[in-house]
This record gives structure tokens, C-alpha cells and sequence, in this order.
């Protein structure tokens, strides 16, 4: 059956003004002023006033939860549907974390399967923080190889958690991902988290000037960790890499100040990215600041950071809006996702003049109406 939405003040994300959009089954068929012609064969929807924007990427977050940090107890548990739809989050990459022992790689391609059949798009990292790179198949290249929904790995650096790779060990990965990649038709990344240790992003700059490894496939993220840390990602940006801000934990200020900071400095706004690091363990602390137990990381941040870079920072609403479309989906190799433009999946969101998101359509389902979550997952569905 057709959709066809009708009156959007569509940006995507660049201003495109009013327009109508037809969706056949998953992907977008028309984008045109007046489409009106399709109405007797389409289910329509009337988006009059409403800002349209494409669905959602959030390229960190823990789809099966994490943690661990103080004992079995304190894992975090798994995301839902429909935490992701209330924040208007159609594609996810799921990872795992700290551990890659009790958080299984196979555990991760399931959910990220599941998530895809209950109407959402997900992938994943294979990958954790060790060296020692956790794999569904026998390594890194045939992972990008015989796995659709691996898009790359994952590593940590200036971690005390981490094991402390080599350049020649990255460099080593980093062959696997894309020349994996290329046989697969993928980009291919190496994703990696960055901690609070003095060596900072010193290693990656190493890669990139000594030996001249192509920065593309370079995928920092928690680069908003510390001031210092960040003044190096700055650098890394205008190398031409695409630097990733925590929204959900890992930061030294306000994401959405960051990235003000970033644009004063000369970085271009296509070179940055938000992601969640959602359902990731944190500390929880009294007013004392003592440690009292553990929380998940939100998972919802990433659209408030981009609202508050809109209405506090004075960015325009076609580029705010890059660091959770077109910027991910270029970091990750997504030909098909972060806008809307005929043959791209029909993965759309839909906000008042208040920026207070009231639809959202994923694969082209419609999965919330006027603010109401209307698909669950499929054990939310059963409460």
C-alpha cells in the first residue's frame, strides 16, 4: 500500500519547503510540491505545519545492554522498541563494551536481527575494548565479509580498561576492515572508544601522518570526554575525519556546547557526529558524590542536543540536524539513510513548531501518531 504524506515543511535535512512524499512499502517513491494525484490510491497523511526531517541514526549504543562495572547485578538490560521510536531513533549500531565475555557477539547480531524484524534498521560493531577482538566468524575481514549487519569494529584506546594497542596492531585491524569491507560493498570503520588517559588521541594521529592510513575509516567517538581531549579532536576533524560527541555520558560539558566550540574553531559541521552510548552502566552518585550504584546511560540525548544547538546555540535547523542523518550515515557508509530523497529508506520524523517530535515512520511503518508510541516490541506488546 502506498503512504503518502502530505504538507511537510521538509528538510533533508537541507530546506526543501513544502512538499509532499510517497512512500511504497520501505522506500521513498516521489518527493514533489503537490502529489495529490496518488490520493486515491494512498493512505494519507496530513503533516501540515510539521518540520520533516529524516529518521534518526544513533551509531553507539548498547542494543543488549552493558556494564557489569560493580558485579553481575549491575549489567545493564537490553534497549526496547520503543525507547528508541519515543526519541525518533530508526537505525541503531549496536556494540558491545568492556566486556566481551558475558555480552556475547552472537547476542548482539540476534537483537540487532530482532530489532530489524520488529521495524527499525540495525547493525552492529564486532569487536570490544580488548585487543583481543571478539568475532562471529573466524576474524575481523570475514566478519565484514559473510555478516550483513557488521559495518566495522571496535576498539579502546587511553583506557585503563583497554589493552593498550600498538599502531601496528590498529593498522592491522584496520587492513582487515577495509579490505573486508570492499569485497562486501561496505565503507568499513574502526570504531574507537577513547578514554581519559594523558596519550589521548595521539595514536590515531600516528596512523593518519606516519603512515598515511586513509582517515575515513577512523571512527573516534567519546571525543567530548575531556577539554583536552577534545582540542585534539578538533585537529582530527580538520584532517577530514568525523568525530563522534557523547550525548549520553562521557562529557566535560554540554554536547551541544561542544560542537559550538568545534564551529568557532574552523571545524565544518559535516565532520561531527552525536551519538547516545546509550544503556551503558554509569555510576550513580549522592549529593555528596559518593558512589551509591549504577544507572543506565540515556539513550534519548541525542535529539535533545540537537534541539538545544537550535534554540541556544542558533544553528540552522538543516545543519543541527546533520550530526544525528547524513553526518552518521556518511560515517558509516549508509548510502540509503540520514536523508530523504527518492529510492532512500522511508525513515522519517515529524515535529510541531516546538521541535516536540509527534510521528515517526520507520521502513516506511507508521510507529508513533501524535506523540503515541502505536508499534511495541514484540514483548512490550504482551504487557
Amino acid at each position: 500500500m502506498l503512504k503518502l504524506l502530505k504538507n511537510t515543511n521538509l528538510y533533508a535535512p537541507e530546506h526543501l519547503g513544502k512538499q509532499d512524499i510517497l512512500i511504497a512499502n520501505d522506500t521513498i517513491v516521489a518527493i514533489d510540491k503537490n502529489l495529490d494525484n496518488y490520493k486515491a490510491v494512498a493512505d494519507v497523511y496530513d503533516l501540515s505545519d510539521c518540520i520533516v526531517t529524516p529518521g534518526l541514526i544513533d551509531q553507539h549504543i548498547h542494543i543488549t545492554g552493558a556494564g557489569g562495572k560493580d558485579g553481575y547485578a549491575s549489567m545493564t538490560p537490553e534497549i526496547s522498541l520503543s525507547e528508541l521510536i519515543a526519541c525518533g531513533t530508526t537505525t541503531v549500531v549496536g556494540l558491545l563494551g568492556t566486556d566481551g565475555t558475558l555480552r556475547s557477539i552472537r547476542t548482539l547480531y540476534a537483537k540487532a536481527k530482532a530489532l530489524d524484524q520488529e521495524g527499525i534498521t540495525a547493525y552492529m560493531y564486532c569487536g570490544y575494548y580488548g585487543v583481543d577482538s571478539v568475532t562471529i566468524t573466524d576474524n575481523i575481514q570475514s566478519d565484514m565479509i559473510f555478516i550483513d549487519k557488521v559495518l566495522g569494529c571496535k576498539i579502546a584506546i587511553s583506557d585503563i580498561r583497554s589493552s593498550y594497542p600498538t599502531a601496528l596492531e590498529l593498522l592491522r585491524k584496520l587492513r582487515d576492515i577495509r579490505v573486508g569491507g570492499s569485497l562486501a560493498n561496505k565503507k568499513g570503520i574502526l570504531h574507537i572508544h577513547l578514554g581519559n588517559l594523558e596519550t589521548k588521541m595521539d595514536i590515531l594521529f600516528e596512523l593518519v601522518n606516519k603512515y598515511q592510513f586513509p582517515i575515513q575509516h577512523i571512527s573516534p567517538t567519546h571525543v567530548g570526554r575531556t577539554k583536552e581531549l577534545f582540542e585534539q579532536a578538533i585537529e582530527f576533524a580538520k584532517l577530514g575525519g568525523i568525530i563522534d560527541i557523547t550525548t549520553g555520558a562521557s562529557k566535560y560539558t554540554d554536547p551541544y556546547q561542544s560542537v559550538l566550540y568545534a564551529l568557532e574553531k574552523g571545524v565544518s559541521i559535516n565532520n561531527m557526529t552525536f551519538s547516545s552510548d546509550g544503556h551503558a552502566g554509569l555510576t550513580k552518585f549522592n549529593s555528596q558524590k559518593e558512589a551509591i550504584g549504577v544507572k543506565n546511560a540515556p539513550f534519548d540525548q541525542n535529539l535533545f542536543e540537537v534541539i538545544q544547538l537550535i534554540k541556544k546555540g542558533g544553528v540552522a535547523i538543516e545543519d543541527a540536524f546533520k550530526l544525528i542523518t547524513t553526518n552518521p550515515a556518511k560515517n558509516l557508509g549508509l548510502t540509503n539513510k540520514g536523508r530523504l530523497a527518492v529510492g532512500c529508506d522511508a525513515d522519517i520524523c515529524a515535529f510541531n513548531q516546538e521541535l516536540e517530535l509527534t510521528h515517526v515512520f520507520a521502513r516506511g511503518r507508521h510507529m508513533m501518531k501524535d506523540q503515541q508510541i502505536i508499534v511495541k516490541g514484540t514483548f512490550e506488546s504482551s504487557m
